[in-house]
């Protein structure tokens, strides 16, 4: 990899890979009855594949690990409130993230899952080849640095309520 090697991803190409995303879904004849969204950037991803694939059933995970850019704890951790594993039930669920970096995320979920649904598979925009998860539904393969709509600006608030961006 590049030292300078960025994959932009603007809100508009964002709408077109989460389509995209989702027909390889659609097409993979996998129906889910759930969407779990990994908490933040897998919030946007679930909405679209919620809307594109039919399914109004989705639950978000909070999973601390990127603390910070390029500074992660030792290993994942699930945040509260926990899906409780009898709203899994056996259903269908498929896993939703932006980016599956170095699949820690994505292997903790699914490890969590596995042992209450049906099945689970795992939709992501990125995956990078170093990803301890093999995901079934990718964009886009890259080993590049992801500049994301949603996370490449400041805040605009400071938690405290104070203006950083009038």
């Amino acid at each position: 990899m590049s030292g300078d090697a960025r994959e932009n991803l603007t809100y508009e190409l964002f709408g077109t890979a989460v389509r995209e995303l989702a027909r390889t879904v659609a097409d993979d004849g996998f129906e889910p009855d759930i969407i779990l969204s990994i908490a933040r950037g897998g919030l946007f991803v679930a909405g679209g594949l919620g809307y594109a694939l039919d399914v109004k059933n989705l639950h978000v995970m909070n999973v601390e690990f990127y603390t910070g850019v390029g500074e992660t704890l030792d290993m994942p951790v699930m945040l509260p409130p926990v899906p409780n594993a009898v709203d899994l039930g056996r259903k269908k669920v498929l896993v939703a993230d932006d980016v599956a970096d170095t699949g820690k995320t994505l292997k903790l979920v699914h490890d969590f899952c596995a042992e209450h649904v049906a099945e689970v598979r795992s939709a992501v925009i990125y995956e990078k080849p170093q990803s301890l998860v093999k995901c079934e539904y990718v964009w886009k393969r890259t080993d590049a640095w992801i500049n994301f709509p949603w996370s490449v600006e400041p805040p605009v608030v400071r938690r405290q309520g104070q203006i950083l961006d009038a």
